[in-house]
């Protein structure tokens, strides 16, 4: 009797390159986010994309508050084109960055979302600003 975790079958080693190699034009994590800030080779706009109030409770060092509500063309045209923009929210039980990423996408702008959001940026050890636990 097979388990749940076998039923279906597990993708081909390439279908699964294929789709692994895909997520990280997608994603990209706390841990490569915090090494770009640390290290002055930040080539992205961090976005945070969750509302003022959580925004001023705590946020990543250098995040530009933008909630997804207030995406626009009018809002980015300080930016250039082809600026990389990389858009947190709270965390995974959070769907403001697809909601910011449809938005970007629909701009015709870069854009990755920094998996784990707010939560996973403090359970790697990094502090936010305003705050060292997320609330």
């Amino acid at each position: 009797m097979s388990s749940a975790v076998s039923r279906p079958p597990a993708a081909s080693s390439k279908n699964a390159l294929n789709h692994f190699q895909s997520l990280l034009e997608f994603e990209t994590d706390c841990w490569d986010v915090h090494h770009a800030i640390s290290n002055n080779r930040k080539d992205f706009v961090l976005l945070d994309v969750r509302g003022e109030q959580v925004f001023a409770k705590g946020h990543i060092d250098g995040a530009i508050n933008l909630p997804h509500s207030q995406i626009n063309e009018q809002r980015l045209q300080e930016y250039p084109k082809n600026t990389l923009f990389v858009v947190y929210c709270a965390g995974p039980h959070c769907n403001a960055t697809e909601k910011a990423a449809i938005k970007l996408a629909k701009l015709n702008r870069p854009l990755k979302k920094m998996i784990g959001g707010a939560i996973g940026w403090v359970d790697e050890g990094f502090t936010l600003v305003g705050g060292k636990s997320y609330e």
